[in-house]
C-alpha cells in the first residue's frame, strides 16, 4: 500500500502534477489517479515514480502499511 499523501506531497514539492507523472509513466491521468486512489502501482511504475521524482529513500511512501 502507497502512502499516497506523502507521495502527493513530494509531488507537490517537486512541482510535478498528476497530468505529469502520468505521462512520464505512460499512463492516461485517469488510471493515474484510479491507482492513486487505491494506493497501488506496478514496480516499474514505482520505479519511474523514485526516478522522477528523485526519492532517496522510498520505503516511507511505497512500502506504509494500511491503517484500518
Amino acid at each position: 500500500m502507497i502512502a499516497t499523501n506523502k507521495l502527493v506531497g513530494v509531488m507537490a514539492e517537486k512541482g510535478i502534477s498528476g497530468k505529469m507523472m502520468a505521462k512520464r509513466i505512460g499512463i492516461t491521468p485517469k488510471t493515474f489517479y484510479a491507482k492513486m486512489k487505491k494506493g497501488i502501482f506496478g514496480l516499474d511504475e514505482i520505479e519511474v515514480i523514485i526516478d522522477a521524482l528523485k526519492i532517496e529513500d522510498p520505503r516511507p511512501i511505497f512500502f506504509a502499511k494500511k491503517v484500518t
